[in-house]
């Protein structure tokens, strides 16, 4: 059912449905509860919007000496909610999406710090050359998280900069450099970008929940 209602999703928005009109009218049809709408909003786009993002996709394997700047909060929430047994929805444009809502703070839980070690392994491994997070600032707890991930970071000899800012999607969406994120609104308007979270969790964490409404 949820399959179909994604399906319809993506065939109103290409042919221009607004999203909060279409995701009622598609909502309403199938009498879906309010997390399977969240579900279905997550994993839909237009074919227009799909073909835009993996044009701008680039593989994980070739960010050797770059510097990669890292959308926090979205690319964290996603590995924690894998490795903690929580959905993550496999979407349209090939992201990997957690259902997790923000609303202004932040919860430290036991899968962050496992996460954190996966993410800087791996980015290690790759041998990037800087990353630089970005974390809402707005958002309650984040200073107690940048110091968990610069403690962490010194430890291990990993070239991470974490920077607490009132907006972090206009500053990636307007960087230069890759940025790794799953928000569509990001992914839109970035130049170039890296599905690190799905790579990662496809890699790494096999036991993870994965719900597919490609």
């Amino acid at each position: 059912m949820l399959r179909e209602a994604t399906g319809d999703l993506c065939w109103l928005f290409d042919r221009g449905y607004a999203g909060a009109s279409a995701l009622k009218l598609v909502g309403d049809r199938y009498a879906l509860k309010q997390r399977q709408r969240i579900a279905v909003a997550r994993c839909s786009s237009s074919k227009a919007a799909v073909e835009r993002r993996t044009a701008k996709r680039i593989d994980p394997r070739h960010l050797a000496g770059q510097e990669l700047w890292v959308d926090g909060y979205n690319v964290l929430t996603t590995l924690e909610a894998a490795l903690g047994g929580g959905i993550v929805l496999a979407a349209c444009d090939g992201c990997y999406r957690d259902m997790a809502s923000m609303h202004g703070s932040y919860r430290k839980v036991a899968e962050t710090i496992p996460a954190l070690t996966i993410l800087g392994e791996v980015l290690a491994s790759r041998k990037i050359e800087r990353v630089h997070w970005l974390l809402d600032s707005p958002v309650s707890n984040s200073g107690r998280l940048k110091q968990i991930m610069a403690d962490l970071a010194d430890e291990s000899g990993w070239p991470w900069t974490i920077e607490l800012v009132p907006d972090p999607d206009t500053l990636l969406a307007a960087t230069e450099h890759v940025v790794a994120t799953a928000d569509s609104t990001i992914l839109d308007r970035c130049r170039h970008w890296v599905n690190l979270a799905r790579s990662i969790v496809d890699e790494h964490i096999p036991q993870a929940a994965i719900v597919d409404l490609s």
